[in-house]
């Protein structure tokens, strides 16, 4: 496992801490927030960060960060090496 939930809580949504390095992530960062672990990735080196939101049944995969104060929802999906910042919005 490369993340796990912590009980800072935003709503329903958790914040998320790495467990180990990886890409420009070190171990013990806290990232953004997810709904659930189905939200985000244990694999590959996908981030969320900042005040990021990702929730419902979106998910982001592969190599992509989703950062800043950007928010992915419904059942968007983030993958390969996209990366979603700012005060974007994604959503199906």
């Amino acid at each position: 496992m490369k993340y796990e939930l912590t009980t800072n809580k935003k709503g329903n949504l958790s914040q998320i801490r790495a467990l180990k390095n990886f890409s420009d992530v070190k171990k013990g960062d806290l990232g953004g927030f997810i709904e659930s672990e189905s939200n985000l990735s244990q694999e590959d080196d996908c981030w969320v960060s900042g005040n990021a939101v990702v929730s419902g049944n979106a998910k982001v995969t592969g190599n992509a960060k989703v950062f800043d104060d950007a928010v992915v929802y419904e059942y968007a999906q983030v993958v390969g090496t996209a990366k979603v910042s700012d005060n974007a919005e994604v959503f199906e």
